[in-house]
């Protein structure tokens, strides 16, 4: 299977994306994506959003502040993502994990994939979103939808999580963008997809 064809034919037909979504005004912008990537485990997007939108409007804006608010609180505020008292555990970890490296640019350029693999309640699926969409690295996602397209195309591969980010990483240029848009065409497929069945 030639993966820059599939791209280009899932590009035809879903358009471009544009994906992460950074909509709210959180400091830097990548760390909308980092605490999405927290929120969004086992939860739909639309109740992050709501988390996020919470977040926002309680000025819960940097690593910073979600660190020096009380836990009770933050899991108030991220209520609607559910699971909450064990993301805002996790929204805590991941933003001291991130000052350790003493600013967030620091975190985004010196940040190592086996690091954020050894923060607590961060899995492969989490730290690739992290390391792709905040800090630009190649890492590509793999999630519920890709695993169903490598399926349902009868793609030859392991379809353990390392063994298909391997397939994927080596079947493509090593470039952040294509990695980016390639994932959220395979989201959007997978969307389709569903409504379908």
């Amino acid at each position: 299977m030639d993966l820059m064809k599939l791209y280009e034919k899932l590009l035809k037909d879903y358009g471009k994306q544009d994906w992460w979504p950074v909509i709210r005004p959180f400091v830097p912008r990548e760390w909308e994506v980092c605490a999405g990537a927290i929120l969004t485990q086992n939860t739909n997007w639309k109740n992050v959003e709501k988390a996020l939108d919470n977040m926002k409007s309680e000025n819960l804006l940097t690593p910073e502040s979600v660190l020096e608010t009380p836990r009770e609180t933050l899991e108030r505020i991220i209520r609607p993502s559910g699971f909450y008292r064990q993301k805002a555990e996790r929204l805590k970890t991941l933003a001291g994990f991130i000052m350790g490296f003493g600013s967030f640019n620091d975190f985004r350029k010196k940040v190592r994939r086996s690091e954020l693999l050894g923060v607590k309640g961060i899995g492969p699926e989490t730290a690739d979103s992290i390391l792709l969409y905040a800090c630009g690295r190649p890492c590509f996602v793999i999630d519920a939808y890709t695993r169903r397209l490598v399926k349902s195309l009868k793609i030859e591969t392991k379809t353990d999580y390392e063994s298909l980010r391997k397939f994927f990483e080596d079947s493509l240029p090593k470039d952040p963008g294509l990695y980016r848009e390639f994932h959220a065409l395979i989201v959007e497929w997978g969307k389709a997809d569903r409504v379908k069945q």
